[in-house]
């Protein structure tokens, strides 16, 4: 992944989305990484993977409760 400084970001904006529409590009700010800048499609992409996640962990809890396989709050954390 490319990595920018803020300054750079900003002065070359057009570059970086031009890099930006190839693969994710970091941007620091102050030595720490701040954000990052990826193309529309790689965010959509993101997204969906998160909902069909999100989708597969309520799924898999379901079952859980149908198949009486739930855990009681107190014992979990204490078994942590």
């Amino acid at each position: 992944m490319n990595t920018l400084t803020a300054n750079d970001a900003k002065r070359n904006f057009g570059e970086l989305l031009l890099r930006a529409q190839r693969e994710p590009v970091k941007i620091s700010k102050n030595s720490k990484d701040a954000v990052v800048v990826m193309s529309i499609q790689d965010f959509e992409e993101l997204e969906a993977m998160k909902v069909e996640y999100l989708k597969h962990c309520f799924k898999s809890a379901q079952e859980d409760i149908d198949n009486d396989a739930t855990v009681e709050g107190k014992r979990f954390i204490d078994s942590l």
